[in-house]
């Protein structure tokens, strides 16, 4: 069992790393309740928080990626790393847990969080946003080298969630897919991508479609 750190919310600010001009990164943590929901599918869908905002729908949110985590302990480890403060929210997370492994977390794992339901989707991989809003030198390769990316969740079951509320893992599937080895193959380790095929019809189609298409190319 983990728990809720913190619950963050974005507003629009302006992004010069994207010709659309913002981006919702700036994420800060919510002062109580905060309503869950799945926000329907990317392209039309954001956030499924309330409240929070989401600039590019062409390539963030969804019902695929309607959350994303980012566990306390690594949020610190790279404060320290760093030497600058990190507060929740800092990654561009909306959900900062603590004491939970989102790195070991299965694709399909279910978390009850408040009272929503959730399931992990796929890791986060960082883009240019993610740099800029930083502004760390090489930071999506450091990054990346870290890979402690985060887990992105689709929504099962609507709610709420607020800071303080107890996070449970309520099912684990068979397979050994985790969030960290899917993020080393689609990153820096292309010869683990079959080994994702494992996850079944926990891998996300899109997904299946990249593994397909760089191991054909390959």
């Amino acid at each position: 069992m983990g728990t809720l750190h913190s619950v963050n919310l974005g507003a629009l600010t302006p992004n010069g790393a994207k010709r659309i001009g913002v981006t919702g990164i700036d994420k800060r943590p919510a002062t109580g309740p905060v309503e869950v929901g799945g926000p329907g599918p990317r392209g039309t869908g954001g956030s499924g928080l309330a409240g929070d905002r989401i600039a590019d729908l062409r390539h963030h949110g969804g019902s695929e990626q309607a959350v994303y985590a980012y566990a306390l302990e690594d949020l610190e480890w790279w404060a320290a790393s760093l030497g600058r403060a990190l507060t929740p929210g800092s990654f561009g997370e909306n959900l900062t847990i603590a004491e939970l492994d989102v790195t070991g977390a299965l694709l399909g794992e279910r978390w009850r969080a408040g009272t929503a339901l959730l399931q992990v989707t796929s890791p986060r991989i960082p883009c240019g946003t993610f740099a800029g809003w930083l502004g760390e030198r090489r930071w999506e390769r450091r990054f990346t080298e870290r890979g402690r990316p985060g887990a992105y969740l689709r929504v099962v079951e609507p709610g709420t969630v607020r800071a303080d509320d107890p996070v449970t893992v309520e099912h684990r599937p068979a397979h050994d897919v985790t969030i960290g080895v899917t993020f080393r193959a689609l990153t820096l380790e292309s010869e683990l991508l079959p080994r994702l095929l494992d996850a079944g019809d926990d891998l996300l189609e899109e997904l299946r479609d990249t593994i397909t298409r760089r191991t054909r190319t390959g």
